[in-house]
């Protein structure tokens, strides 16, 4: 290590002190904790601080600002780097609505508590809990997706509301990544997108350290990682030393200057810099030791028995760097904005709704009314009718497929795509990549477009964890599912979802919406739209559903709630049948057949659980009483879930195997999903409950 301790010695400028009392924040940290990552902070504190203090543009004391460029820690272990950070660049902390609270937005304190109940340091860096944190990450190769997404939302809206004499939105996207991020395909997905977009806004920088919690990344890694990415068409820069912030600096100039593509930054570090670990596992994921803190403090010529040590004039330093660059390029942007809403007070309007996640006067205006029609639509063509009504009154509704638009029904008519010669399309082809697809509107989404994204059912495997990650975050985006049973039929098991709904109903404050005709779908849309604090997956048939007679029957409305009584009977019913997406109208068959035979029926229509769940004691007692019993629930999935809703002397006709390859006539008849066969259930229940 005497190389390594001789350079520290020998620069005692006020840059290093900063480098290293980042370094020295994050041992300190994960030594209290006796938990974390150590390693990389230590390693990348050259870069952050760089990064930070020469180029960001970004205002301490305005974090929300529109037009700041945005960095995203894809490297969520190290989030004592972000933290450090954060509290070095004295930036504010605002609550939900975007006020200021009087309070630091990491604080010493904070830093104390690093990875404690309830701190602002938690492990992984959670947007909405600590601010200055972009993205929540810690999911490897999260963070790049949603930086792709962060520079297409940059694109759009420059190509929206930018005019010649006012530039509302330029900023840069950067994404500090590392061996971890590089092997997980999310980012390859995501850097192929953003490839083929030519997003020279974005920058990733890549700490090559070869190492990864088992040791040497080449036990399974070795691949030029460089080469890749010039195939994907990024412009790629390697620097030989972490420690380098001059060579650094160069290539964030170059980035800066490039107009024509994504760059990547590869920057070989040494993991655990300066500690007797330097260069090894034992750095990455566990705490250095006290013996070894103490070694290390005095590589870097600092105070051995001082903890948490911030030396006079580095915040000050650090804070002025940052904030004398930020705060003039916020007020100047807020003077342009000043005279643009003189200028185009529309587009104006348009973005002060955006911003706050509103929506516009008669957003809902448009959306249709669908006729009682025994044939019917399938869901996912109601869906898409829906969805044209509301884009053209809430422009920044916008996404696409993973190369599936004509099956999903989800491209916007009339409106062009997204693509690298035209920024202001609305129509987006994210390719076969679900995983990427998901990270990818999660990023637009966090820049406050109203985004969404849509495949197969079936292919929800792929994208769980940016759709977990949604939900963790709060974000409002939108997940559209269609060909969502056994309906699909013909293309076999493969494609026929079983568990899927179980699993997306087990994701905490995901709303999971399965709509059973047009009128419901209407309503669907109209729930996910109306409250930005959530994400919504709506889930569509391929096969046609026969639209209910409204005159007849509940308003359908009553998807607001979750569940709804459909259908009714005079006075208590004997049985109710309980149903969502395609069996909704096979149950109301199944009740007038019940109730011709003089049998008291229930039809509930319970689409969305999660909506159902948030209803009142008495709401829902007078849609499911508790002294009826004999219930009945049909849904083309899995059985989990429902006997919380039918109880222990209820039946479900589910499924309860994988699916097989034939016209859907032909499965609904093999796994039960007849008229006939509901019967059937329900008065062998009506017969074990009256004895």
């Amino acid at each position: 290590m005497t190389d390594t301790t001789n350079a520290i010695h020998e620069d005692g400028s006020l840059e290093r002190l900063t480098i290293d009392t980042i370094r020295t924040l994050s041992m300190d940290a994960v030594q209290k904790a006796n938990s974390g990552h150590p390693g990389t902070p230590m390693a990348l504190a050259p870069v952050g601080y760089t990064l930070w203090s020469q180029f960001l543009r970004y205002d301490p004391s305005r974090p929300d600002w529109p037009n700041r460029d945005r960095f995203v820690l894809s490297v969520g272990h190290a989030s004592m780097l972000l933290y450090s950070l954060i509290h070095l660049a004295g930036i504010e902390e605002i609550d939900a609505d975007g006020n200021k609270t009087g309070k630091p937005a990491v604080s010493l304190e904070d830093i104390e508590g690093f990875r404690q109940l309830s701190s602002k340091t938690p492990g992984h860096p959670e947007y909405r809990h600590t601010t200055g944190v972009e993205t929540t990450t810690g999911p490897l190769g999260a963070g790049c997706s949603n930086s792709v997404g962060m520079a297409i939302a940059e694109r759009w809206l420059a190509a929206r509301y930018n005019r010649p004499e006012f530039t509302l939105f330029d900023h840069d996207v950067y994404a500090l990544c590392g061996d971890g991020d590089m092997m997980e395909g999310v980012a390859a997905e995501a850097a192929s997108l953003a490839g083929h977009l030519k997003l020279s806004n974005l920058c990733w920088i890549y700490d090559s350290n070869h190492i990864s919690i088992e040791g040497g990344t080449d036990l399974a890694f070795d691949e030029d990682v460089g080469l890749r990415f010039q195939a994907y068409g990024w412009n790629v820069i390697h620097l030989d030393d972490a420690n380098d912030t001059q060579a650094f600096a160069k290539a964030i100039e170059t980035f800066k200057a490039t107009s024509d593509r994504p760059t990547f930054i590869v920057v070989h570090s040494v993991i655990g810099w300066g500690s007797p670990k330097a260069g090894s596992e034992k750095a990455h994921g566990e705490p250095l030791g006290e013996d070894n803190v103490r070694a290390t403090k005095k590589a870097y010529g600092w105070p051995e028995d001082k903890s948490f040590y911030v030396p006079e004039g580095v915040a000050e330093h650090f804070h002025g760097a940052l904030a004398d660059r930020g705060t003039a390029l916020r007020e100047a942007w807020e003077q342009t904005f000043a005279k643009y809403r003189e200028a185009e007070p529309a587009l104006a309007a348009e973005l002060d709704l955006m911003l706050k996640d509103k929506l516009p006067d008669g957003w809902d205006a448009d959306i249709p009314e669908f006729p009682a029609d025994e044939k019917g639509l399938a869901s996912r063509d109601s869906g898409g009718k829906v969805l044209n009504a509301l884009s053209a009154r809430v422009p920044w509704l916008i996404g696409g497929s993973a190369d599936l638009a004509p099956s999903t029904k989800t491209d916007i008519k009339g409106k062009p795509s997204f693509e690298a010669d035209n920024y202001g399309g609305q129509n987006f082809h994210f390719g076969v990549r679900e995983h990427g697809m998901g990270g990818v509107v999660n990023g637009m989404t966090l820049s406050h477009l109203r985004s969404y994204g849509s495949t197969f059912l079936v292919f929800a495997d792929y994208m769980r964890p940016p759709i977990r990650l949604s939900a963790i975050m709060e974000l409002a985006s939108i997940w559209v599912f269609t060909h969502d049973s056994i309906g699909v039929g013909e293309d076999g098991p493969t494609h026929q979802p079983i568990e899927h709904l179980a699993t997306l109903r087990a994701i905490p404050g995901l709303d999971t919406i399965r709509p059973g005709d047009a009128n419901e779908v209407a309503y669907a849309w109209r729930a996910a739209l109306e409250d930005a604090s959530r994400p919504t997956a709506l889930i569509f048939s391929r096969q046609a559903l026969p639209t209910l007679d409204r005159s007849k029957y509940a308003p359908a409305e009553g998807v607001l709630k979750g569940g709804y009584v459909l259908a009714d009977c005079d006075g208590t019913p004997d049985v109710i049948l309980i149903a969502t997406g395609s069996e909704l109208a096979l149950v109301v068959k199944a009740h007038e057949q019940l109730k011709a035979d003089g049998v008291k029926s229930r039809v509930v229509s319970l689409p969305s659980w999660y909506r159902y769940e948030l209803q009142s004691d008495e709401y829902k007692e007078s849609v499911l009483p508790k002294a009826v019993t004999a219930r009945l629930a049909v849904e083309q999935a899995g059985e989990i879930g429902w006997h919380r809703f039918v109880g222990l002397d209820g039946r479900t006709i589910t499924m309860s195997t994988f699916g097989a390859s034939a016209p859907i006539s032909k499965l609904q008849d093999k796994y039960g999903f007849t008229v006939d066969n509901v019967v059937k259930v329900a008065r062998e229940m009506l017969e074990k409950t009256n004895g």
